[in-house]
């Protein structure tokens, strides 16, 4: 399953059911579990742990040390769970010293060519990162996210579930679940009716969260009658109890 032109560690644990194409190269202090599949000329360095049945495509680069000046050698990983796809050219960096010293990614995501996930990023589950997509450092991406081409995500920012972004999308501030931003700078385009729709969100539901959105744009003018309100739309469903935490517990500010 180990092409003999690849190069692997000998401190590397491999499952023997991971398959490692030519010219790859594994590094020390690489785990990887059963059913991986790696393409050729991928560089893989630890520390970092890889799960069970992800594809990574040929000239990736995973676990290199992070883009930071701060970082000044210590320990810190990169971890990435199960059922990924992982295309051409995509780099993926180990943490630093902040934030536990470790990049995660969760699981069944759809990583396109050229995507750049930056050290300290935290990715959920069921993400689409579309081709050039970039995350900066310390970013936070919910379930669901879906990305534009080229989208960029500026440092410590968020993004919360089933939120979608269109191609050229420049991020600067948190966005916010179930809503679709655009431009540079990025501004919200309403909510990501196709995309709830499609997870399963039901008609009421959605018009739900389409007033919530409404009143959360209001609430910049008028906030003691509007947040009573989201107040009395979060009791009816948790998903708009989720909607409006996110926006209380920014730290960036808010892309409506």
């Amino acid at each position: 399953m180990i092409d003999p032109r690849a190069t692997v560690d000998p401190s590397a644990e491999i499952d023997a059911g991971v398959s490692i194409g030519p010219y790859s190269v594994i590094g020390p202090n690489v785990t990887i579990a059963a059913g991986t599949w790696i393409g050729p000329h991928v560089v893989i360095n630890g520390p970092c742990t890889i799960g069970k049945d992800n594809r990574i495509y040929q000239f990736s680069s995973l676990g290199e040390s992070p883009q930071d000046k701060k970082y000044s050698g210590g320990r810190s990983e990169l971890v990435i769970g199960e059922r990924n796809i992982i295309r051409e050219f995509c780099t993926i960096n180990r943490g630093t010293e902040a934030n536990h010293g470790q990049t995660v990614v969760g699981d069944d995501n759809w990583i396109m060519s050229y995507v750049h996930i930056a050290h300290d990023c935290r990715v959920g589950n069921h993400t689409v990162f579309a081709n050039g997509s970039s995350l900066a450092g310390h970013v936070t991406v919910e379930d669901y996210v879906a990305f534009g081409g080229f989208t960029l995500v500026h440092q410590f920012s968020r993004v919360g579930a089933y939120a979608f972004t269109g191609m050229g999308t420049a991020l600067n501030r948190d966005l916010p679940p179930y809503l679709i931003a655009t431009g540079n700078p990025a501004k919200t385009r309403g909510l990501n009716k196709v995309g709830l729709k499609r997870h399963g969100f039901s008609e009421c539901l959605i018009k739900k969260l389409q007033r919530a959105y409404i009143i959360a744009i209001k609430s910049r003018t008028e906030k003691d009658a509007n947040r009573k309100q989201l107040e009395s739309l979060c009791e009816e469903h948790e998903s708009v109890k989720r909607f409006v935490e996110f926006i209380n517990s920014s730290k960036r500010g808010i892309t409506l």
